[in-house]
C-alpha cells in the first residue's frame, strides 16, 4: 500500500528509488541521473497557465496537400487518413479565411461560398470550375483546385501559382479601398488570407520539389511582409526547412526570435531547440563515460534541453526513436497531445537521424527525464499543468487504426509488482499458518524434504559430470 502510494504521489517506485539511489552505489554501479533544471519563476509559471488555454486545436503548419497526399495514401492503402472531425475543422477554417459579407457582389465569390460548405470532395471541385467560369481571375476557386484536384505536387504548384497571379490583383483592389466601409475592410481581411495562405502553399511546395533555398527565400520574404499573422506559425516551416539546409546558425536565430518566454511553445520549437543542444556533444557522447567523469556543462544544457522537450511533449521520443509506428499527420493538431507528437516526428526525424549520435543521446536520455517530470497532474516545472482532455481531441483528430499515445498513463514498475506479490505471499501465509498449525508444519516439512532431495540429487548429478570428465576417469576407461 505504501508502495502504490508512493508512486501516485511521486511518479516514482519507492524500492527503486533507494535501490538506484543507495544500492546500487555501493555495489559498484554508478548511474548519473540527469540534473533537476532550473524552474520559472512562480509569476512567470502562473501567467503561462493563465494565457495558455487548455486544449486549443491548431492548424497544422505543415499539412500535407489532400490530393496529392492524403488521396494518394487512401488509394494506396484504403485507408481514410483524415478523420470527420479534423475535415470539418478545416471546412470550418475555410469559411473563416475564404469568404466575407461582400461575396453577394462577385458571382464567383457567391459559388466559392456555397463550395466551401460541400462535403462531398467532387462537389466542391465541381464548383470551383463554375466560379472560374464565372470569372477566370477567382483566386480561391485555384487554391480548392489545388488542394483537392491535384494529384502531384507539380499540378497543384501550377493552380497556385494561377491562383498567386489572380490574388495579387485582387488584394491591391482591397487595399486602394479598405478605407471607405467596414465591408471593404473585412474584403481586405480576406483577400489578404488569400494571399498568405497561397504564398505558403508555394513555398511549400518548393520544399516538397527539393528547391529549398526559394522554399526559405519565399517564407522570410511572408514573414516580413505580414509580420502580424505570427499566430499563422508560418516560422515552423521555415526551421524545418533550414534544418534540411543543415543551416544551423540560422535555425538558432529563428528560435532566438521565437521561444520566448511569452509566446506560446511547440513541439517543433523545443525539440528543435533540443536537437541544437544535441548536436554539440552527441557525436562524443558515451553514457559509460559520462557516468564516471560526470556530465560536462555542455552535456546539462543538452540534457536540460530534452527534459524541457520532454516535459511539454512526452509523446515525441517514442516517434523519433521508432518505437512507434508513424502515420500521416492530421490537418489539424492539438499542442502537447500525440497529434502533435506525429506532426513533428513525421517532417523531423530525418534532421534528428542526420545529426550523428543525436538519437542515441535522446535514448539514453529521455526516459530518465519522463521519471523526472511533474507527477500528478496539478504540477509543472518548466510548463503549466499537462491538461487532462488531449486523449479525447486526439481520438478526434487521428485515424481509428492509429493507436493513440496517452500521457500520464505511467506504467507500474516492477518493485511495485514484486512487493505487492511478496506482502500477499506473506500474508495469505502468515493466515494458513494461524489457522492450520498443524497442517502448515507439515506443509512446511514437505517442502524442506522437498527442497534437500533437490539439492542432494543437482549435487550428484552435477559431481558425477565433473568426474566423467575427469582426466583419470578417462585413464581409467583406456
Amino acid at each position: 500500500v505504501f508502495e502504490w502510494w508512493h508512486f501516485r504521489k511521486y511518479g516514482t517506485s519507492f524500492v527503486e528509488q533507494v535501490s538506484v539511489s543507495h544500492l546500487r552505489p555501493l555495489i559498484g554501479g554508478a548511474e548519473s541521473s540527469p540534473p533537476a533544471p532550473a524552474a520559472f519563476s512562480a509569476g512567470d509559471n502562473e501567467s503561462s497557465r493563465q494565457n495558455m488555454p487548455e486544449c486549443k486545436v491548431w492548424r497544422n503548419p505543415l499539412n500535407l496537400f489532400r490530393g496529392a497526399e492524403y488521396s494518394r495514401y487512401m488509394w494506396v492503402t484504403g485507408k481514410e487518413p483524415l478523420t470527420y472531425y479534423d475535415m470539418n475543422l478545416s471546412a470550418q477554417d475555410h469559411q473563416t479565411f475564404f469568404t466575407c459579407d461582400t461575396d453577394a457582389l462577385r458571382p464567383s465569390d457567391t459559388v466559392m461560398q456555397k463550395a466551401w460548405r460541400e462535403r462531398n470532395p467532387q462537389a466542391r471541385i465541381k464548383a470551383a470550375y463554375q466560379a472560374l467560369e464565372l470569372n477566370n481571375d477567382c483566386a480561391t476557386a485555384y487554391v480548392l483546385l489545388a488542394e483537392e484536384e491535384a494529384t502531384t505536387i507539380v499540378d497543384a504548384e501550377k493552380y497556385f501559382k494561377q491562383a498567386l497571379k489572380a490574388g495579387e490583383m485582387i488584394y491591391r483592389k482591397s487595399q486602394n479601398c479598405h478605407s471607405q466601409s467596414p465591408q471593404h475592410e473585412a474584403q481586405l481581411r480576406r483577400d489578404t488570407n488569400v494571399l498568405v495562405y497561397v504564398k505558403r502553399r508555394l513555398a511549400m511546395c518548393a520544399r516538397k520539389l527539393g528547391r529549398i533555398r526559394e522554399a526559405v527565400k519565399m517564407m522570410r520574404d511572408l514573414m516580413k511582409e505580414f509580420p502580424l499573422l505570427s499566430m499563422l506559425n508560418i516560422h515552423e516551416n521555415l526551421l524545418e526547412a533550414l534544418l534540411e539546409l543543415q543551416a544551423y546558425a540560422d535555425v538558432q536565430a529563428v528560435l532566438a526570435k521565437y521561444d520566448d518566454i511569452s509566446l506560446p511553445k511547440s513541439a517543433a520549437i523545443c525539440y528543435t531547440a533540443a536537437l541544437l543542444k544535441a548536436r554539440a556533444v552527441s557525436e562524443r557522447f558515451s553514457p559509460e563515460t559520462a557516468s564516471k567523469r560526470g556530465l560536462s556543462t555542455a552535456e546539462i544544457n543538452a540534457v536540460e534541453a530534452i527534459h524541457r522537450a520532454v516535459e511539454f511533449n512526452p509523446h515525441v521520443p517514442k516517434y523519433l526513436l521508432e518505437m512507434k509506428s508513424l502515420v500521416l499527420p492530421p490537418e489539424h493538431i492539438l499542442k502537447r497531445g500525440d497529434s502533435e507528437a506525429v506532426a513533428y516526428a513525421f517532417f523531423h526525424l530525418q534532421h534528428w537521424k542526420r545529426i550523428e549520435g543525436a538519437l542515441n543521446l535522446l535514448h539514453c536520455t529521455w526516459e530518465g527525464t519522463f521519471r523526472m517530470i511533474p507527477y500528478p497532474l496539478e504540477k509543472g516545472h518548466l510548463f503549466y499543468p499537462y491538461p487532462s482532455c488531449t486523449e479525447t481531441a486526439d481520438r478526434e483528430l487521428l485515424p481509428t487504426f492509429h493507436e493513440v499515445s496517452v500521457y500520464p498513463q505511467k506504467e507500474l514498475p516492477f518493485f511495485i509488482h514484486f512487493t505487492a506479490g511478496l506482502c500477499s505471499f506473506s500474508a495469505m501465509l502468515a493466515l494458513l499458518t494461524h489457522q492450520f498449525p498443524e497442517l502448515m508444519v507439515v506443509f512446511a516439512k514437505a517442502v524442506k524434504l522437498w527442497d534437500s532431495s533437490f539439492t542432494f540429487i543437482f549435487t550428484m548429478e552435477h559431481t558425477e559430470g565433473l568426474l566423467l570428465s575427469s582426466p583419470w576417469h578417462q585413464l581409467t576407461l583406456v
